[in-house]
């Protein structure tokens, strides 16, 4: 179980990263710093933008059910 526990969060750690990098808006370095392109207005997320950020949400929520649930298990 502990192993499988593991395994699970690192996987799920994996694709988040990857979910997360394909979101970042604009490669520029003001980007990354707060700065925006796109004058400050917002942004509704359709198509493939809105899946992928739908997905990150859902497995931000099972690795963190995963990380309390090995917290619990592991204290035994």
């Amino acid at each position: 179980m502990q192993a499988a526990l593991q395994i699970a969060s690192i996987v799920i750690s994996i694709i988040l990263i990857i979910l997360i990098m394909l979101q970042v808006k604009g490669g520029a370095l003001g980007s990354l710093l707060g700065g925006d392109a796109g004058g400050g207005l917002a942004r509704t997320r359709r198509g493939l933008e809105k899946t992928l950020f739908q997905i990150t949400i859902g497995l931000s929520i099972a690795f963190l059910a995963i990380s309390i649930l090995s917290v619990v298990a592991f204290q035994r």
